[in-house]
């Protein structure tokens, strides 16, 4: 009976220990960018050859969360996601003693293949074990690393940079790697899957390709100066041998992808709706810096002291998401809070430099607490009706949609900066030449795309959601 009850009480510390481990990784990927024009220095180039390295942990990514529910599955949970840890803690080691960019984009390869398991097989692990009116909360907690290390990053970054060394920025990872693994070692149930798939070669290569076409040309389409005809080629080759994926995945006796999972209504909404209305969200973080530096010609400082009121709005929103859910069920608050996203996004388009400090910085937090509720609620509802037999399918699907929509974000955002420029007759060679007008269109395309996901949102049951809590009043509120 003790020792049942140590169990239980070890297994409550999962979302935290998963937590923990996805900070570190997205600290890792947003403290970089602060430290690239120091890293130029010490290597001999110019900041944008270091670029390779940043698009190489992407694409790697990319060609290795497919297969990371397998790998799971077969080897178990615990295995997989300590070797994880170990592979990132070490891929960051040999980045911060790197002494070219070679050195630095081959271990950044290896920095992606960590954090290509260690990021599904964390969700995985808090989902098994997790009942079901528990997992609000829990999921709760997994994913507001994603909301906070983006605000922490830049500044830590550039704290690191300035008063020690760019080489810190990666070592800081160590004795968190070594805590993180002492707790998964001790804690973590090393748990496999219930059948014994062989490994889906065809669909690990048309899985593998179509992401890394689909992120590399959304990668491309970012960069101003690159020719848009070679993005969108990437882009509609990734699309097609998406397609061949798909086709492959429902024919197939042991998919890598199983895409049967799209049969479960809730996940199909959280997965295909969620990433259209993730998609015009998600291009909001990169208009807006642009926006005030060139729009308003505001420095790099004041432009960043200005977004923390979007970083407040995302961590403020996290205390009340799990009351709101209860309160109004998911179907109503993922529509209506689409819609308000949707809303501020335009709103952010109406922004001049005249516009009142104070109804920009209200304007940008309201945004930030509509995204922290859509992303917290999406990533929730996703396993509202999934079966055990098929939650090993469901995040590896979940991981790949989240990845992807991250990249086709910032690639709406740049398109849409590029095609109001070229209609308003300016150039977009140079983001120098953008107007204040060239910004409206741009945030207008990204909010009509998220009132029209908000749509697909209506296709949710009345009760979608309230065997996980929501939308049940009787249930006591949290605290």
């Amino acid at each position: 009976m003790t020792a049942a009850v140590n169990a239980k009480s070890r297994l409550h510390w999962l979302p935290y220990i998963v937590a923990a481990t996805f900070f570190m990784e997205y600290l890792d990927t947003t403290i970089i960018a602060t430290a690239l024009p120091q890293m130029a220095q010490t290597f001999h180039v110019g900041p944008n050859e270091l670029s390779l390295g940043m698009t190489a942990y992407m694409l790697t990514l990319a060609v290795f969360i497919p297969i990371s529910g397998w790998v799971a599955d077969r080897l178990g949970s615990r295995t997989v996601f300590g070797t994880a840890i170990v592979i990132f803690t070490l891929a960051s080691v040999l980045c911060g003693i790197s002494g070219s960019v070679f050195e630095f984009t081959a271990a950044r390869i290896l920095q992606g293949m960590g954090g290509a398991l260690m990021v599904p097989v964390g969700r995985l692990i808090v989902v098994r074990n997790t009942s079901k009116d528990k997992l609000m909360q829990a999921i709760s907690t997994i994913t507001w690393p994603a909301i906070a290390a983006p605000v922490v990053g830049p500044a830590l970054g550039g704290f690191i940079t300035t008063y020690f060394s760019w080489h810190w920025i990666f070592l800081i990872n160590v004795p968190f790697g070594i805590a993180a693994l002492i707790a998964v070692l001790s804690i973590v149930p090393n748990e496999r899957g219930t059948q014994r798939r062989p490994l889906d070669l065809v669909g690990f290569f048309l899985s593998g390709t179509a992401l890394t076409s689909l992120l590399y040309g959304t990668e491309l389409a970012s960069h101003t100066e690159t020719n848009l005809t070679v993005s969108i080629l990437f882009i509609v080759a990734g699309i097609v041998l998406g397609l061949f994926s798909y086709r492959h995945g429902i024919r197939s006796a042991h998919p890598l992808l199983d895409y049967s999972t799209l049969k479960i209504p809730t996940f199909n909404v959280t997965i295909v709706t969620g990433s259209f209305t993730r998609i015009g969200i998600e291009a909001v973080p990169y208009l807006l810096p642009l926006l005030f530096q060139i729009g308003f010609g505001l420095s790099a400082f004041h432009s960043g002291m200005l977004l923390l009121a979007s970083a407040l709005g995302n961590l403020g929103m996290k205390m009340f998401t799990t009351r709101v859910l209860r309160r109004f069920g998911f179907r109503r608050v993922s529509l209506n809070n689409a819609v308000l996203a949707g809303v501020f996004v335009l709103a952010c388009g109406l922004l001049t430099p005249d516009t009142p400090l104070v109804v920009v910085l209200l304007t940008i937090f309201i945004y930030g607490l509509s995204r922290s509720m859509q992303f917290s609620t999406l990533a929730t509802l996703a396993y509202a009706d999934v079966t055990e037999e098929q939650k090993s399918a469901a995040s590896t699907l979940w991981s790949v949609a989240q990845q992807m929509t991250i990249g086709m974000g910032i690639a709406f955002g740049a398109l849409a900066l590029r095609v109001a420029s070229y209609f308003s007759g300016g150039t977009d060679d140079t983001g120098a030449h953008f107007s204040v007008t060239d910004f409206h269109w741009a945030f207008a395309m990204a909010g009509i795309l998220i009132l029209c996901s908000a749509l697909g949102y209506r296709r949710l049951e009345k009760d979608a959601g309230n065997n996980l809590g929501g939308g049940a009043r009787a249930l006591p509120k949290s605290r």
